[in-house]
């Protein structure tokens, strides 16, 4: 075991067990000739970065070749955030059915690779907040490693799956849990426990009742959002290609449809590419277009007898976001725009939807999360901040399908260059990211186009304020305009627009919105002709992130197998700040585990859909 301040290949410090320092972030990771079959899971799975970790590098050692994964489960002093188990028994019942709701839903695309077995091992589910957070991989069950561990060993440990698990061990794995949840919710989560031990149970099965469960619980206490946006043309530019929703003069009109319907439920930031007569347009023309469709589908929901069902939910709104591309599109057809001259826009959307429960037991809310390109929303509490989206552009293009490692492919000179926006294809050519969230606690949701987001500021600086916000000693609108004033200071080479969510569960509330001074805007242009300028395409790709999240311990099982170790890389030295790296636990190749029977091959992972 090494110790801590030692140096690993002349590059990496040793923080802790398991957690390494890279001292030269902004040097080139070397390069595998192929990326090793058993870790084509974390590539695969990227989209899902928001509980999966990813492989930053690999790492050559006397004692052999070390897999380091970022993004993982810890605290910024480099802890292990809490397991789900120990975090039960002090949750409320909200959080903790949204756990279970996250698992049901990890549970088909870790299946589909082979690596459902990641949700059996206790030690390996991590929380962060309301989110489940996974530390690596696994691909069976018994005395195997997490994945990446023997790399060099003739003899792969993992070639697709191991003893492939099933709905009736995670379901077994649920009633060890029993006895520390609440007693509100213990008898209905029994039952889908049980039902799990069914032959012939599925997640289309059970996504019913546990969805009911848990919208159920969503009206007590009720959520309560403020929202404001602002954009600014920034420094080193005529005109502004962002467009954002609401802001001030929206405020104004919050008695009057469509605004009275939408706000505060529903914020938008399009960043437009194409010039003053092509991306200007773009971004205005969907933010205008987005919000009649979203007040539409939001007056049809309301009329329902019943709650619609998640999926429902985001095939109506992807259906929405591709009405608007093809407007768009037309557009760009009418004018004769071919390739890198369509006119188009990135969109990141958020929706609070309320639906009427049974029995007149009040709303339920929820909030769907709409993306494509690479605006970002994050959700922010005084305790984290979480990326919600994962940007559309070539660096986790490939990634996804398996070409290269994230740090790898940032060096690409195209590594920024967007492979989604609205209006640059037909709808039906259009992946769309949606995802539903439940909020259980106070936080600010913010959205923001790459203005803002490139060279990881909001990691950097999104503890600042955050406190203040909440409490209601800083408006929004004085946040909106700090964050506006950081993008033009540090990034400044675009526009940028930032909408800003205070979103409140909590019984008492700091403060309420403070009156928003009129700002006089310029009216929205009316579309008449559109001159053909060249579309902005290289992005600049984005640097090593400024709170880098790690970890990859192997974990030793209850009766054999390995504990946890940590091995941490502090500050990936981007001016100073700290990251986190994890990497593969050195014991093993001092102590390899027992041999075990060899992996079934008859299956292998196929990459992700989420292709270009």
């Amino acid at each position: 075991m090494l110790t801590p301040q030692t140096e690993v290949e002349g590059r990496y410090r040793v923080i802790s067990s398991q957690v390494w320092l890279d001292t030269q972030p902004a040097s080139s990771l070397p390069v595998p000739q192929a990326i090793p079959q058993e870790l084509l899971p974390y590539q695969y799975l990227s989209p899902l970065r928001l509980h999966i970790p990813v492989v930053y590098g690999l790492c050559s050692t006397a004692a052999g070749t070390v897999v380091l994964l970022e993004n993982v489960p810890l605290e910024g002093a480099g802890r292990l955030l809490p397991s789900l188990d120990q975090a039960l028994a002090t949750a409320k019942p909200l959080r903790q059915v949204y756990w279970f709701w996250q698992m049901l839903q990890l549970w088909e695309p870790l299946d589909r690779l082979g690596v459902a077995a990641s949700l059996l091992v206790p030690d390996n589910l991590r929380v962060e907040g309301g989110l489940l957070r996974l530390r690596e991989l696994y691909a069976g069950l018994g005395g195997d490693w997490p994945l990446g561990a023997g790399l060099d060993l003739p003899e792969p440990r993992y070639q697709g799956t191991l003893d492939r698990p099933d709905l009736a061990d995670l379901g077994h794995l649920w009633l060890t849990w029993m006895p520390h949840v609440h007693p509100e919710i213990r008898t209905s989560l029994i039952n889908l426990a049980q039902q799990m031990q069914d032959t012939g149970a599925s997640i289309a099965t059970l996504a019913p009742d546990l969805n009911d469960l848990l919208l159920g619980l969503t009206a007590d206490p009720p959520l309560r959002i403020q929202a404001l946006g602002l954009t600014d043309t920034g420094p080193n530019h005529r005109h502004n290609e962002d467009a954002c929703y609401p802001l001030p003069r929206d405020l104004q009109n919050r008695n009057i449809p469509p605004d009275s319907q939408l706000i505060p439920h529903v914020a938008l930031v399009c960043d437009g590419i194409g010039g003053h007569e092509g991306g200007e347009v773009a971004s205005q023309l969907a933010v205008r277009s987005l919000k009649l469709q979203v007040q539409a589908l939001l007056s049809e929901i309301l009329q329902q007898e019943q709650s619609l069902s998640p999926d429902l939910v985001m095939e109506q709104l992807a259906a929405s976001v591709r009405v608007v591309n093809n407007l768009i599109s037309v557009q760009n057809d009418v004018q004769g725009r071919e390739n890198r001259q369509r006119m188009a826009t990135t969109l990141v959307m958020a929706v609070h939807l309320q639906q009427p429960l049974p029995q007149g037991e009040g709303n339920s809310h929820e909030l769907y999360v709409v993306h494509v390109g690479d605006s970002r929303a994050y959700w922010i509490t005084p305790h984290y901040c979480q990326r919600l989206t994962v940007d559309d552009d070539v660096a986790c293009r490939e990634v996804r399908m398996g070409r290269g490692f994230y740090r790898q492919v940032l060096q690409r000179p195209d590594a920024g260059s967007l492979t989604q926006a609205l209006g640059a294809r037909h709808g039906e050519d259009l992946y769309l990211q949606v995802r539903r969230f439940i909020l259980d606690e106070d936080g600010v949701l913010l959205l923001c186009s790459d203005g803002l987001s490139d060279n990881g500021w909001v990691e950097r600086s999104w503890n600042g304020s955050i406190d203040a916000i909440l409490s209601g000693a800083q408006s929004l609108e004085r946040s909106a305009h700090d964050w506006l004033d950081l993008a033009n200071q540090r990034n400044g080479h675009d526009n940028v627009s930032v909408v800003l969510l205070r979103c409140q569960v909590s019984p008492s509330y700091g403060g309420s919105l403070e009156q928003v001074a009129v700002q006089q805007l310029e009216e929205e242009p009316v579309i008449t002709s559109i001159m053909s300028v060249p579309v902005a395409g290289d992005l600049e790709p984005a640097t090593s992130m400024a709170l880098v999240r790690p970890l990859t311990p192997s974990a030793k099982r209850a009766g054999g197998g390995w504990r946890i170790a940590a091995l941490t890389l502090l500050g990936l030295g981007l001016v100073g700040l700290v990251g986190l790296i994890i990497v593969r636990q050195l014991d093993y190749f001092q102590n390899p585990p027992p041999d075990t029977a060899p992996p079934d091959t008859t299956e292998s992972p196929v990459p992700s859909p989420l292709v270009d």
